[in-house]
């Protein structure tokens, strides 16, 4: 249940330290009512989901009653973990954490993959009271030689997880859940889970999703006074006013253009440009840069320190620029915002809220973002977006099913972990949550029949074709649940730069191969193919940028649905300007034979048959296949649309889908290859794994029960 009001007696429950501090070290007159109704329910050890937008105070929320927890309870050592999804965030909460702990005579300290082995070894030797790390470090830590994790992570009390809602909704989530599970069995008590959220369609279902096995037998709470109750697409109400914030859309054709308007609008101001590509990040800056815009850049291929020197710079600057993936969607601080700009549209509502939270942090500044969109169809797609917004309509937070590969993983972790495994208790090693149970005994038993497990007298260890594929590096690949495309390490003399796909140096291109990067233009002058390493020099201009993309793609049913309406006339509750209510009145004549208030269409001429369902990518994909006696073959279905047998007629339609069920879609071979582990399933399982988060059953189911409307076109 969201709490509302905790009242202002909860503040007396703080340790008087950290109230002191409070007053007298931050100068605030009051605690915001986050703040005050997280108190409570911490400090009762209640496990709890503290939702507030960016810049919300979720971060304090969570620690000044942990802090007086730690001091009134005399937790010593490592007892609080706080885990992010970004190393970033990491390096930027530590400073103002670890301000906090020594109010009380206590640390924090931050471990990751960028962190020395001296760093290492001191937290070793004497372990922080908070220690800020990742999943990923967290599971090394367990599993590595070098750490005796019993030592350092068996105080642990309590488990902070920042943005939790980036966890959910991908495998890094299932990896975070099986890790927390594995430390409970290291401390030998239940740990107190705190996850601090964005708004998200769903929250008492993310707090259950983050209990993990302890669902059902421990006390949560959602906390968030500060937000009406998230919608859902299980209930979709129409508000009489639009959420707060000015909000204008404005089609400009192209990216180019889009950075006339930039370097035009807004001189003074600081200016957040979010794109939805690295490669329009790019060329956007170099753009802005070409007209003489102090412009700086921030995505996941920039080296660290790139990154770094970036957002310092623009934190500490005024009249400027930033532009960035969603990297800088989440808490990492680059100062007080004037504007955030969105070039295109982002995918989900929720990832829009977390952007145009960046702004109206300042006392008399609004919420704002201005949409500058490069194409007919990303302003629809924006209007679209634009209407759910503003109904107050976020997305679910729904975890990927099947989560097979990472089963397999884990089994190898604990193996690693404790050296050997019993055969007939491993599940245990997860309290029993599912699907780190008894489920995964055919995962088992391929791992053992496949050699990644040996087996001696009923105990489990790590097999040879294990070491062969992860034992290099201390099985560090091993603690990863995403992966990534081989990229180069791109160095001026010796500065790392960033990185760049491996496609841009094996194209057949002529003349000198000129890169663009961190948005200036680099001659390639040596490549390292051994050591992935290019050296280059810097050129004006002419550079290319590329990068291959991974997993599934595709829009939602609920986002395509609402773009309909944008089709049918409806008009998202924001600024339009002329442009780009011409591009909108461009669209809905040009899509006028695809949409019906009362169902669905199927267009037919000679050649083609195609059937406009508005569902999405994965409900369409569903579709194709179910379908396959009137479907085209080895389609690609789009998010609006699968084409059907160009023959088909009204009588053959009917005849298909009476009592028809869906089913799951086929499987590339080559999406099975881009699944994290993949390698430690049968085929059979990987692929189906792959096919169960490719499908939506219950849109497809949905379409298919609506009226479809055949419509003959000449």
């Amino acid at each position: 249940m969201i709490e509302r009001d905790e009242g202002a007696d909860s503040i007396d429950r703080l340790d008087p330290v950290v109230l002191h501090h409070i007053v007298n070290t931050l100068g605030w007159p009051d605690l915001r009512p986050l703040q005050k109704a997280a108190i409570a329910p911490l400090l009762d050890g209640n496990d709890a989901v503290l939702l507030a937008p960016t810049a919300g105070g979720k971060t304090e929320a969570a620690c000044f009653p942990l802090l007086s927890a730690m001091a009134r309870q005399d937790w010593h050592g490592a007892s609080v973990l706080y885990l992010c999804p970004l190393k970033a965030l990491l390096n930027n909460l530590l400073t103002r954490v670890d301000s906090y702990a020594r109010w009380l005579g206590r640390r924090a300290a931050v471990w990751h993959g960028d962190i020395g082995e001296s760093q290492r070894n001191s937290i070793r030797r004497m372990p922080p009271d908070i220690l800020l790390t990742t999943p990923e470090s967290l599971e090394a830590m367990l599993i590595g030689v070098k750490t005796d994790h019993r030592d350092l992570l068996g105080g642990v009390r309590v488990v902070v997880v920042d943005e939790v809602h980036a966890f959910a909704g991908d495998d890094r989530g299932w990896h975070l859940l099986a890790v927390l599970e594995r430390l409970q069995r290291v401390t030998g008590r239940p740990i107190q889970r705190v996850g601090l959220s964005a708004t998200v369609g769903n929250p008492d279902e993310l707090l259950t999703w983050l209990q993990g096995s302890g669902a059902g037998h421990r006390p949560g709470r959602v906390v968030a006074p500060d937000l009406d109750t998230p919608t859902t697409a299980a209930r979709q109400p129409f508000s009489s006013s639009p959420p707060p914030g000015e909000v204008e859309l404005d089609h400009v054709g192209s990216l180019d253009n889009a950075a006339k308007v930039i370097a035009m609008l807004h001189r003074g101001e600081k200016r957040l440009v979010f794109c939805d590509s690295r490669r329009q990040v790019e060329e956007l800056g170099a753009a802005l840069r070409a007209r003489g815009i102090t412009v700086f850049l921030s995505h996941a291929s920039l080296s660290a320190d790139e990154r770094r020197r970036a957002e310092q710079a623009f934190a500490e600057a005024r009249d400027t620029v930033i532009v960035a993936t969603s990297t800088l969607e989440l808490g990492i601080d680059v100062g007080d915002l004037d504007r955030v700009i969105q070039i295109d549209s982002p995918g989900t509502v929720a990832s829009f809220l977390q952007r145009i939270g960046r702004t109206g942090r300042r006392s008399g500044s609004t919420r704002n973002c201005l949409f500058l969109t490069t194409s007919d169809d990303s302003t629809l797609q924006a209007a679209g977006l634009l209407l759910l917004w503003g109904r107050g309509w976020v997305e679910p937070v729904a975890p990927p099913p099947e989560p097979r590969h990472l089963v397999a993983q884990q089994i190898l972790a604990v193996a690693l972990q404790q050296g050997t495994v019993g055969d007939r208790v491993w599940e245990r090693e997860w309290n029993g949550l599912s699907p780190f149970d008894r489920s995964g005994e055919p995962i088992l038993g391929h791992l053992r029949s496949a050699g990644f497990l040996d087996d001696d007298q009923g105990l489990l260890f790590i097999g040879p074709e294990a070491e062969k594929r992860f034992g290099r590096r201390n099985f560090i690949d091993l603690t990863a649940s995403f992966t990534a495309p081989p990229q180069f390490t791109v160095f001026v003399g010796r500065h790392e730069i960033g990185q760049v796909d491996a496609s841009l140096l094996t194209e057949d291109r002529p003349g000198p191969r000129v890169l663009l990067l961190a948005g200036s233009s680099w001659h390639v002058t040596h490549i390292d193919w051994k050591r992935r390493c290019l050296f280059v020099e810097p050129v004006d201009g002419g550079g290319r940028s590329k990068w291959s993309s991974s997993g599934l793609r595709g829009l939602s049913r609920a986002l395509t649905r609402a773009m309909r309406e944008v089709v049918l006339g409806a008009d998202p509750p924001v600024s339009l300007t002329r442009r780009a209510t011409a591009a909108l009145a461009g669209q809905r004549e040009k899509r006028s034979g695809t949409v019906t208030t009362d169902g669905t269409v199927i267009t037919r001429d000679e050649k083609s048959a195609r059937w406009w369902t508005w569902a999405g990518y994965r409900a369409n994909a569903t579709l194709a296949y179910t379908l396959a006696a009137i479907s085209e073959p080895d389609q690609r279905p789009t998010d609006l649309s699968i084409r059907l047998r160009p023959d088909l007629t009204p009588e053959m339609w009917r005849a298909v889908i009476t009592d028809i069920d869906v089913a799951l879609p086929e499987v590339d071979p080559r999406a099975v290859d881009g699944l994290k582990f993949a390698a430690l399933l049968p085929e059979r399982l990987a692929a189906a794994t792959v096919a169960a988060r490719l499908a939506d059953l219950p849109g497809a189911r949905e379409v298919l029960g609506e009226r479809a409307l055949f419509h003959l076109m000449s």
